[in-house]
């Protein structure tokens, strides 16, 4: 329901409501005496104007709200003015193409920023039907959202296929709605979907049954590369494990102007075959004012770290870089850059922070890819396969001691026989290191590696409330045998004490895995994380 500001003499106390307030706030206050609503001045009778500068005052949601008024301000609902920036969390839903083309018929030609998620979170889990009917694009100025959970489907699972077809679809709804923008500065398109796949790729035989001909893939590519042809103003370009949207060649069809002037590129996509790459160090010369970059680690040369430290391309100052198994196996580290390369980089990038997360990356190919020079600010561990070792961790807490600011170590191994110990065979453990040299620690999270009740003790004394993160999941922290033992004291009361003592604040264990999503969604969690590190310069 829409309320008005009106002379009523015994109005009832409380905040007025988001169209009043706002009229308020921009003095467009009702002269004494006179009701909005009444029969002299009607709803339908404001001016356009007006009525999108009462707008410009409300949140996203209560905008679509006061547009229910009438159709008036329906109308001035869509002003290009109100709608600077466009964020989608869209489920893979056939439910969600009738909103969404409705919104992008709306606001596709003229918004500036647009960010798209196409939200993997509702996967059919059986062979069979199954629900998970789309939820309702909720759109807004800035920000919003659409949940959903379930798993993936065991191979060519009819719902699979259908979700599949639909993503292909939603795509495309929402690239052909701009491909004509020369608006558009900011372009970030997530689309977590492929991850799930084992072996990190959707194979030809999923569509091959969903795309028989290659057509709508196809479509997909050129009006990708429509987008960046006819773009103008574009300084921000994220896209981040879409199905095959990006390809050797996309990015020629960007114009000299743009490629030199852009700001931000991210490029992660782990279904390219074999040693293709998404762009060369030979392309990346063109991108001479680029700010922020996030490859796949496989692809960032030591060719293109020599681009990036020559004294003609500006500081480089933020670089995402994914290293997942799967590229290892189909690509090569032999092209990496050296310790000589970094050096030369951070030379003329002294500002740059490097986030790396790793997949299921087995420790010893870790070894080879921490070099001493990197300014290493974020990393990610995430196994289901490999675990990581006690000496990377020891490696990472003496060379990035200066750096090192968040540290997520995640394993989801199924081992009946526990979870692996960091600090076996060793006189210290790895992870009390960690926090005693990297004085500029602010976040750390460990899920799957037995962290002992008195090293995270050791850790909270050590780092306090500069630590302002500490997530353990309760299945990872242990007790010795001696702790157990002693009935006048409960070890999980005297644990969680000492623990918010250290910290400063309150603490307790992550009871549920299931709330975080840097521990169920690491993709999506590195997707976002890695848009928040670039968009922090």
């Amino acid at each position: 329901m829409l309320l008005f500001l009106s002379q009523e003499p015994e109005a009832r106390p409380g905040p007025p409501p988001p169209v009043a307030a706002a009229a308020a706030a921009a003095g467009l206050g009702p002269a004494p005496g006179m009701s909005v609503c009444g029969e002299a001045v009607g709803a339908g009778s404001l001016p356009s104007e007006l009525v999108v500068h009462i707008f410009s005052f409300l949140a996203g949601p209560d905008r679509l709200r006061a547009s229910a008024a009438c159709s008036h301000w329906r109308e001035c609902l869509f002003y290009p003015a109100l709608w600077p920036r466009l964020r989608l969390s869209l489920r893979v839903s056939p439910a969600e193409r009738p909103r969404l083309e409705f919104l992008m018929r709306k606001c596709g030609w003229f918004v500036r920023e647009l960010r798209v998620q196409f939200a993997a979170d509702n996967y059919p889990s059986g062979g069979g039907g199954g629900g998970g009917g789309g939820a309702a694009v909720v759109a807004a100025g800035e920000g919003a959202a659409a949940a959903g959970d379930g798993e993936a489907p065991p191979p060519l699972c009819p719902r699979w296929l259908d979700l599949l077809r639909t993503y292909l679809e939603l795509v495309l709804c929402v690239l052909s709605s701009v491909r004509n923008n020369r608006n558009l500065q900011k372009l970030s398109l997530f689309g977590d979907i492929s991850i799930l796949q084992q072996h990190g790729s959707i194979s030809n035989t999923y569509l091959g049954k969903v795309d028989p001909d290659g057509k709508k893939i196809k479509q997909i590519q050129q009006l990708f590369e429509e987008i960046l042809g006819n773009s103008r103003q574009l300084k921000w370009l994220s896209c981040g494990f879409m199905l095959q949207i990006v390809t050797p060649t996309s990015l020629s069809s960007l114009s000299n102007p743009i490629a030199n002037t852009m700001e931000h590129l991210s490029l992660l996509d782990n279904h390219i075959p074999g040693n293709t790459t998404l762009i060369t160090a030979v392309e990346l010369e063109r991108f001479v004012n680029l700010r922020s970059l996030a490859l796949d680690f496989c692809d960032f040369t030591a060719e293109m770290a020599r681009v990036l430290a020559d004294s003609n391309h500006v500081p480089l100052h933020r670089l995402s870089l994914l290293v997942h198994s799967v590229s290892i196996m189909h690509k090569s580290l032999d092209s990496m850059p050296e310790d000589e390369n970094w050096k030369a980089l951070t030379r003329n990038s002294t500002n740059l922070r490097v986030y790396i997360m790793a997949f299921d990356v087995k420790s010893d190919d870790m070894l080879r890819i921490l070099k001493p020079s990197i300014p290493l600010e974020r990393i990610h561990f995430d196994s289901y396969i490999t675990c990581v070792s006690g000496a990377v961790v020891d490696l990472i807490s003496r060379q990035y001691d200066k750096f090192l600011t968040h540290f997520i170590l995640m394993n989801d191994v199924i081992d009946m026989s526990g979870f692996p110990d960091l600090s076996d065979n060793r006189n210290e453990d790895p992870l009390v290191l960690l926090a005693w040299r990297c004085t500029r620690l602010s976040l750390l999270a460990v899920h799957g590696y037995t962290v002992w009740a008195h090293n995270l003790i050791a850790i909270a004394r050590l780092r306090g409330s500069d630590l302002k993160v500490l997530e353990v999941t309760e299945e990872s922290i242990d007790f010795d045998q001696g702790e157990l033992a002693d009935q006048d004291v409960d070890p999980v009361h005297n644990l969680i004490e000492q623990v918010s003592l250290g910290l400063g604040r309150p603490w307790h264990a992550v009871m549920d895995i299931e709330l975080l999503s840097v521990f169920t969604e690491p993709t999506r969690h590195f997707y976002r994380e890695m848009q928040s590190f670039s968009e922090g310069i």
